[in-house]
């Protein structure tokens, strides 16, 4: 199969700057966990059975082919939360380990997925956008739908309060409006969820640091990828499935997906200053095959272009610049039994 895998999601004179590599930290974590022994693929929905809304919708017998697929025995189906704790103690997760996460709280988890997801006696966890829950917005779950799902069991999720641009949102902005999600939480539920998802997965240096002094366990964002225990906490991807990316063929391609293992991602910031990036990262072991490796701007019908350097440092050059809003660079490598390698990371380029 070609390698154009990552579709969905340069110039020459490359040089790896190790001044700018030093400032990366916030994008890891300590590296005693490696991508391997503490990894798993994280899925992500919106709506079911919605079909006026296709981009954001799985439809019913899609829905129900993948939840066939994921309880044929071939993967072990964990709660987010098992995952996450993993991630960050570096605690080994079984092999092929995938857990489920749905965003927006819409009524057709409630209605539709829900009783699937019971029925296949399947864990997952629902991140709830406050404002929208509130407002008693048309085709979102009450609170008292969102209680009941609590006390069955499922996890629920912060999913902030407004479901705003936070990557292009001020400091006090992002806090103000984390706090307001928590005071609805503690009144409605009890309790502030543990666990974070970045609205349409846009994110800033500045939001990720506010997400991370609110003491979240780990945050997602949309990006495609496998969350391993090398990628900082507060921006882990997920595998976006709807109606376009929601064939059989795509679930069984990224349920069983390995971890690129990768260290010093640089930009350190996924709201972009310069346009196109200086996209890089290094490989923490040594791959076989790596010349196979592709980069695909999610803008471009083309991979990127690439240097890798030492054995282990990738430079990726998009050929041209992101359009405003978002923009991501997956990058994907065969390995062995059919599975492959994949990498993503998602970028906000704001107006010029």
């Amino acid at each position: 199969m070609a390698n154009r895998v990552a579709m969905s999601g340069g110039a020459g004179g490359i040089r790896y700057v190790a001044a700018l590599v030093a400032v990366l930290g916030s994008l890891l974590i300590p590296a005693a966990a490696t991508a391997e022994s503490a990894s798993a693929v994280v899925l992500m929905y919106h709506r079911f059975g919605e079909t006026d809304y296709p981009s954001t919708n799985i439809r019913i017998e899609q829905f129900e082919a993948h939840l066939a697929e994921l309880a044929s025995g071939a993967y072990h189906v964990v709660a987010l939360p098992e995952v996450t704790a993993a991630l960050t103690s570096g605690r080994t997760l079984a092999e092929r380990s995938v857990a489920v996460t749905v965003d927006d709280a819409y009524l057709s988890v409630y209605s539709q997925a829900w009783p699937r997801f019971q029925a296949a006696g399947m864990p997952f966890t629902l991140f709830v956008p406050s404002d929208a829950v509130d407002q008693g917005q048309a085709n979102y779950m009450s609170w008292a739908q969102i209680r009941e799902m609590a006390a069955a069991g499922v996890t629920i999720g912060h999913h902030s309060a407004a479901h705003g641009h936070m990557a292009t949102w001020s400091r006090a902005r992002v806090k103000a409006d984390i706090e307001r999600a928590n005071r609805r939480f503690r009144e409605e539920l009890g309790f502030v969820p543990k666990i974070f998802a970045h609205p349409y997965g846009e994110a800033s240096r500045t939001s990720l640091t506010v997400v991370a002094e609110a003491g979240f366990e780990a945050a997602f964002g949309q990006h495609s990828g496998v969350a391993q225990a090398n990628l900082k906490s507060t921006y882990l991807p997920r595998f976006a499935l709807n109606e376009a990316y929601g064939g059989l063929s795509r679930l069984k391609l990224v349920a069983s997906a390995l971890p690129l293992p990768v260290s010093e991602i640089t930009p350190a910031d996924p709201l972009l200053g310069d346009n196109p990036p200086a996209f890089g990262f290094t490989l923490t072991r040594t791959l076989e095959g790596l010349s196979r490796l592709r980069c695909f701007p999610s803008h471009e019908g083309q991979p990127a272009h690439l240097e890798i350097l030492g054995g282990r440092r990738v430079e990726v050059r998009p050929g041209k610049p992101f359009p405003p809003g978002r923009g991501r660079i997956n990058c994907t490598l065969p390995g062995q039994g059919g599975r492959w390698h994949w990498f993503g990371m998602q970028f906000y380029a704001p107006q010029r």
